[in-house]
């Protein structure tokens, strides 16, 4: 299964982009022989426009053209479920044994995400229920795509 991020904001030069590569590196290089493959991080600038919900409408309408057919939608959202490591890689485990071909991680803009992304998603996961930078959470997010990929393929770098 192939798993990509999609994120509102760019990161830029610095230690936290160095940081997410770090981790998507190893999650691509140790991904593959369990059935996990990273595609890519889609970022796209943040909607300027005047209100709250026409900017998470227009942040929702490039994630819905970003989005392979067919795809599995996991949002990042502080009104999602919030799960331990193990729980999440076993989520990622059962699209994959669904025969699910493409995944996309969901990261929303300041004002967060569009109700029709809600409705829409596969499942909703929340990192607690502080509200976190996009450039935190994309790094959090590279490291539980490659604790999950060690989680799975039985690889001792997740400890209980």
């Amino acid at each position: 299964m192939r798993i990509g991020v999609f994120a509102v904001g760019r990161l830029k030069s610095g230690p936290e982009k160095e940081l997410a590569a770090r981790y998507f590196d190893r999650f691509s290089k140790a991904g593959p022989p369990i059935g996990l493959e990273f595609s890519r991080v889609t970022e796209v600038n943040e909607s300027r426009a005047s209100s709250s919900d026409t900017r998470k409408r227009e942040e929702g309408q490039m994630l819905e053209k970003a989005l392979p057919d067919g795809a599995v939608l996991l949002l990042l959202d502080e009104r999602g479920k919030a799960m331990g490591s193990e729980d999440f890689a076993n989520l990622l485990g059962q699209f994959r044994d669904q025969g699910r071909r493409e995944l996309m991680i969901a990261i929303g803009g300041a004002d967060g995400l569009d109700q029709s992304l809600r409705e829409r998603a596969d499942a909703t996961v929340c990192f607690g229920k502080m509200t976190w930078p996009h450039q935190l959470v994309r790094i959090l997010i590279a490291e539980q795509l490659y604790r999950a990929v060690t989680i799975l393929s039985g690889h001792p770098y997740h400890r209980a």
